[in-house]
């Protein structure tokens, strides 16, 4: 778990989880869902949590939507954004946020 992003209105937290290199398909327990070969890069599983402070709710995505987030915030760096300029891309992945964060 790491802290990407803090703003007044945003926070934006990776979670990366390793995924062992014979990890067994839940569907298919006989079947490896993969098997990291020398050379071959470690494979992961993850996604991102981001808490709307402001709306007080939170999202977490992966897969394919997190991979879209991830390259258009890499996109957003290479031209130096504002803060404004990265909080409004985020606030295009919370209009689906439907879990109120609550504090325990």
């Amino acid at each position: 778990m790491q802290m990407l992003y803090n703003s007044a209105s945003f926070v934006v937290v990776l979670f990366d989880v390793p995924v062992p290199a014979t990890a067994l398909d839940p569907v298919f327990p006989a079947s490896p869902v993969s098997t990291v070969g020398e050379g071959m890069p470690a494979l992961s599983r993850g996604g991102y949590e981001i808490v709307d402070k402001l709306a007080r709710k939170e999202i977490f995505i992966e897969g394919a939507l997190a991979e879209r987030f991830k390259l258009g915030v890499q996109s957003l760096v290479e031209s130096g954004p504002t803060e404004e300029k990265l909080d409004e891309f985020i606030a295009g992945f919370t209009g689906m946020a439907q879990q109120a964060v609550v504090l325990h």
